[in-house]
């Protein structure tokens, strides 16, 4: 079996990772492993086996006397422990980090999960605000068309938050009940699986 890099020389060093269930195999002859500072522990990137083979070479993009100036974190740092020191370390090492950070998370820019009703709710609501501000700026520079047309999509809107909300009440009162229906079955289940103690005998 051949190196993967190279593609000319035996591989002896094999490395296995697996990302979002798929196994990924990369397979190094002992040059390339040493330029990848495999073989040589105080040189390891560990950078390269949790980002991917390549991420120390993005973070090598900063100069190499660069730090963080709030905890004195060097890129060379980041390489062997495969951690940043503070959240100052990502303006400081922006350039080297934007690239490997778009290949491993869909962006650079952290949005988090939020629950699909939460998350419209929220669109919603920043939509009304927008729309409430337009109003207002409508007004004020008297486009009373506008204005109208406006003050139509912001009522519209606000119906819309309304029947979700009432929704919300309903789905809420109905697990309630559904709640009060399983205690109240499992208290009669409970009575009937008391077994009394036998009486001694005399």
């Amino acid at each position: 079996m051949f190196c993967d890099v190279c593609k000319s020389k035996e591989a002896t060093v094999f490395l296995t990772q697996i990302v979002d269930g798929k196994m990924q195999k990369v397979n190094l002859c002992e040059s390339c492993s040493k330029e990848k500072g495999i073989n040589d522990p105080t040189g390891f990137a560990l950078a390269d086996l949790l980002l991917g083979l390549g991420a120390a070479q993005e973070i090598d993009k900063n100069p190499a006397g660069n730090r963080c100036p709030v905890c004195g974190f060097s890129h060379a740092d980041f390489k062997k422990t495969g951690r940043l020191g503070c959240s100052a370390c990502y303006d400081a090492f922006a350039e080297g980090l934007s690239g490997m950070l778009k290949n491993m998370h869909r962006g650079s820019v952290h949005t988090g999960k939020v629950p699909a009703k939460l998350r419209a709710g929220r669109l919603r609501s920043k939509e009304l605000l927008e729309l409430q501000v337009s109003l207002q700026k409508a007004v004020e520079e008297e486009h009373f068309e506008e204005a109208a047309a406006l003050r139509d999509k912001i009522r519209k809107l606000e119906e819309e938050v309304r029947a979700e909300e009432a929704e919300l009440i309903a789905l809420k009162e109905r697990a309630s009940e559904v709640n009060r229906i399983a205690a109240s079955l499992a208290a009669e289940a409970s009575q009937d699986l008391v077994v009394p103690k036998p009486r001694k005998q005399p």
